[in-house]
């Protein structure tokens, strides 16, 4: 069956395609928030290797997939595994079964891509970023202020110059990506003995923890700061021990990983987009019968549209378990913002090279940027 583009079959569904009531990946571990109606531990039979059984119905395919992050997780962090799970079996009127592989039982992050990729599982969720290694303009997404917003990331993501500049790399690589995962746009967080920080200026000697990233490298010196590469794992302790001042995740990453306790202030500054991806095995969704390939298709787009629906309800969540924690939450001023992108910003001519180097040219990257600003059908809920 030749492909068609997720974009356009969003399209073809987008009408039809009701928004439910939120899915929630709560049941399970007692989390609260709006569940999905899946079964508490979300793993519904299935085999590791994703083979297909014959049933009175027809052939029954068994789908792994796989995540780090416990079920519950969503009340928080919009994950959203639960929803998924459901949202296929019930497209597939069951002929596709979804066993659910939480916590991170398989593994995380580039463990999970490498995984997907080989077939070893049918489907994950990862960070986006394990892209940039078969199409180099995922990176851009890290030039501050570039694709901030959820808006700007979503109009992005669902464009036709995403599509042509990213997902057909990524699928001759062994990948059929599904649906990305927003989250919402990073904070900056400080530890106990550091001060707020509403303007570049305040982060003139701050120890400030990044990634293996050379763009956010560069961009929190262009901030005064001293980047700091540390792994993400050894963050907390790093915070406590004051081997770093301050990180830069979502409000939501600041409760799911554990840094109500160790942060003062967090500073909302919109600056880079915390997001994810759903992917599966291409070859798994190709040897899919096609209506199949288009439940899978079809469970995709539901499930990324309750994911828009839940980043509010995460959002408040965390906020609520920050504020009984005594995290002080601040918003810059109109004007304390413009120095942020003033002084980081993707138009400072610093970041010319990198447009070039990760869009290919000057023509894509001017497309790319485009394609931030222009209203995609799906509109972020505040």
């Amino acid at each position: 069956m030749p492909h068609v583009s997720r974009r356009q079959y969003i399209k073809s569904v987008g009408v039809a395609s009701s928004v439910v009531a939120l899915a929630g990946c709560s049941g399970g571990d007692g989390g609260g928030g709006e569940g999905d109606g899946s079964s508490g531990d979300g793993n519904s039979g299935g085999s590791q290797d994703g083979t297909s059984t014959s049933g009175a119905g027809g052939n029954t395919y068994k789908m792994d997939v796989a995540t780090a992050y416990k079920i519950g997780t969503t009340k928080e962090y919009p994950v959203m595994q639960q929803a998924f799970k459901k949202n296929v079996e019930e497209a597939s009127d069951g002929q596709i079964e979804v066993k659910l592989h939480p916590n991170g039982v398989l593994g995380a992050g580039t463990q999970l891509a490498e995984k997907v990729q080989s077939g070893t599982v049918q489907a994950a969720q990862f960070s986006f970023s394990n892209f940039s290694p078969y199409a180099s303009a995922v990176d851009l997404v890290n030039l501050p202020y570039f694709a901030g917003n959820n808006q700007q990331f979503v109009n992005l993501v669902t464009s036709d110059t995403w599509e042509t500049n990213v997902h057909e790399k990524v699928r001759s690589n062994g990948f059929e990506p599904l649906f990305y995962l927003v989250i919402d746009p990073r904070a900056l967080g400080v530890g106990k003995g550091a001060g707020q920080v509403m303007t570049p200026s305040d982060m003139k000697g701050y120890k400030h923890r990044i990634p293996g990233s050379q763009i956010l490298e560069e961009a929190w010196k262009m901030a005064g700061a001293n980047p700091t590469p540390i792994a993400w794992g050894e963050t907390p302790s790093a915070i406590e021990e004051g081997v770093a001042d301050s990180l830069h995740v979502s409000i939501e990453a600041f409760v799911t990983f554990g840094f109500t306790d160790l942060v003062s202030h967090i500073t909302r500054i919109n600056m880079v987009e915390d997001a994810q991806v759903y992917a599966m095995n291409k070859q798994w969704y190709d040897d899919l019968p096609s209506n199949l390939q288009s439940s899978v298709d079809e469970a995709a787009d539901k499930t990324f549209r309750q994911n828009l629906k839940q980043v509010p309800k995460s959002r408040e969540n965390s906020m609520a378990k920050l504020e009984e924690a005594g995290v002080k939450v601040h918003d810059p001023s109109d004007s304390q913002l413009q120095e942020w992108k003033d002084t980081v910003g993707y138009q400072r001519s610093e970041w010319d090279s990198w447009k070039k180097e990760l869009a290919g040219d000057m023509e894509t990257f001017k497309q790319l940027e485009k394609a931030t600003t222009q209203q995609s059908e799906f509109e972020v809920p505040n």
